[in-house]
């Protein structure tokens, strides 16, 4: 089989899985996606391994799941051994690139050890955690961060450039409107989020990354490469350009997934959550309703340059030898259930979308096809290592290769869960909680009928997907359903239990060294 090339790993931060006309929201038409999802497979039930930015992309990156990487919040560092795509693929000589936000933090303590610093190349890959940063920006500049950070920002210094002044034109100009007499409406504040961003388009952080993505192809010429295109949109600041930010109206929002006996005696850690100010917010009449034409005029303008960069690599030839794929690191609650930001572990929140195009024949029979197998965020690093030809790495990945998928092959016990945890230490809600940073710890395994979660020091909850798709009735405490719960706690523990620690040796090493005692002189049990 001829082996890929090139990859295209597209991610939008944030991106709920069913905000795609593909997944078949009725009015926001994302056509260049769709066309994507028609050449090469759409995966209708994907999962991430954590619905927080940073641990849900360490695991993407990593393909482990978080307790076993152990960057299990954005602000946790991915331990220096630990490896990642860049780790993999340069070997054989592919330039792996980010180009936008990686959220990841380098390990401070783990290079300091080794005598690393990120002005030598090695130094600088590493606190990278293993991308080349060709153009990384994390996209959450306000001024004080700014300041406090004491570096620079490529982006910014391109705005000055095209007549943006300032110290900071990412926070005053693409997350800023202006008001009447001229005044600055920061993006942060959502009751902004209906106006346009006082930038032009074709200056707007998706239009600028979306550009700089195309200039690393270019200028990585015929040499292999991966290029993480990792959109800053559309996650907040809720702010979109013009026109982008009043595209859409009432008639063409969603209806809101949520019940008021969601609020009758809820599960404490996800009262808590409710409880917090950014789902308090969210739960206010009209703000879902200003917020949403932003949220969806950024994926609008995220399809339209995906569109531009899609033809451009048909006409450069490149299509032909680019495997493409477009996910998201988790999704946005936007109100549904009562709730703001991620987190938790609802579809909308922990769902994701997941499209895979293969230029090589042997996906031919399967283009457009939708795939219902689970699949979750750790299965692009082994279904990238097969597609390039890198040699496997079993005692480290967790995942499993999406390639015969993606080929059409049969595939004989398919994973029959899939599983998902979070780290709510840095949230309000332990507080509410009164936990400890070690017990703030929750876990879900969601099988095709049922969605079990464990939160550490609390009864579970538990959601009968078919009778209850919008997960509105918890039967965790119901007396009727306790031997499925301790069926699901079986699922859940046998995959707990299953993830890979010993990483510093292969399994082919792990066999060579069995058996090997009495050969070089050490009896065990002889008489």
């Amino acid at each position: 089989m001829k082996k890929i090339k090139n990859i295209l790993f597209i991610m939008a931060d944030q991106l709920r899985w069913d905000y795609l006309s593909c997944y078949g929201h009725p009015h926001l038409k994302t056509p260049n996606i769709d066309k994507l999802a028609r050449k090469g497979v759409r995966f209708d039930r994907a999962f991430v391994q954590s619905p927080v930015c940073g641990p849900s992309r360490a695991s993407f990156y990593t393909g482990r799941t978080v307790f076993s990487h152990g960057s299990t919040w954005n602000r946790v560092p991915l331990p220096i051994g630990e490896l990642t795509l860049g780790d993999y693929l340069r070997p054989l000589g592919v330039r792996t690139a980010v180009v936008g936000k990686t959220h990841m933090e380098p390990d401070p303590e783990g290079m300091a050890r080794l005598g690393l610093n990120d002005s030598t190349e090695i130094g600088m890959v590493i606190s990278q955690p293993g991308f080349d940063p060709y153009e990384r920006d994390d996209g959450l500049h306000p001024n004080a961060v700014l300041k406090k950070r004491g570096s620079k920002l490529p982006y910014n210094d391109w705005l000055r450039q095209q007549g943006y002044d300032g110290e900071n034109p990412w926070n005053d100009y693409a997350n800023s409107a202006e008001g009447p007499d001229g005044e600055l409406l920061s993006g942060w504040y959502l009751r902004n989020s209906y106006l346009p961003a006082r930038i032009k388009e074709e200056h707007s952080e998706t239009a600028y990354m979306t550009m700089r993505a195309r200039d690393f192809i270019q200028e990585t010429g015929e040499v292999p490469w991966l290029c993480h295109l990792s959109y800053i949109k559309p996650h907040w600041p809720y702010m979109a350009p013009a026109p982008y930010h009043n595209m859409y109206g009432p008639n063409t929002f969603k209806p809101i997934i949520r019940d008021s006996s969601e609020k009758i005696n809820p599960h404490p850690v996800y009262n808590a959550f409710m409880e917090m100010e950014v789902s308090q917010t969210f739960s206010t009449a009209g703000v879902r309703e200003t917020v949403l034409p932003a949220y969806m005029g950024m994926i609008k303008q995220i399809d339209d340059h995906l569109g531009n960069l899609f033809g451009w690599l048909e006409e450069s030839g490149k299509a032909d030898e680019t495997m493409i794929v477009v996910t998201s690191d988790h999704g946005d609650y936007l109100g549904d259930h009562w709730l703001g930001e991620k987190e938790l572990f609802h579809e909308v929140s922990v769902r994701v979308p997941l499209i895979i195009y293969d230029p090589r024949p042997e996906a031919n029979k399967t283009r457009g096809k939708v795939v219902s197998e689970l699949v979750e965020a750790i299965d692009l690093v082994p279904t990238f290592l097969a597609a390039t030809g890198a040699p496997s790495a079993d005692h480290r990945l967790e995942g499993l290769s999406l390639e015969p998928l993606i080929h059409g092959e049969f595939v004989e016990n398919w994973r029959s869960a899939v599983f998902s945890e979070i780290d709510y230490s840095y949230y309000k809600a332990r507080d509410i909680l009164g936990v400890g940073n070690y017990d703030a710890r929750g876990y879900m395994i969601r099988t095709n009928d049922w969605k079990y979660v464990y939160f550490r020091g609390f009864e579970p909850q538990l959601f009968n997907l078919n009778d209850d798709p919008n997960e509105f009735k918890d039967l965790g405490r119901d007396v009727d359903y306790e031997v499925t719960r301790q069926n699901m706690h079986a699922i859940l523990l046998d995959r707990l239990t299953g993830r890979k620690n010993r990483i510093a040796q292969s399994d082919e090493s792990l066999e060579n060294a069995r058996g090997k005692e009495t050969s070089h002189g050490i009896l065990i049990g002889k008489w």
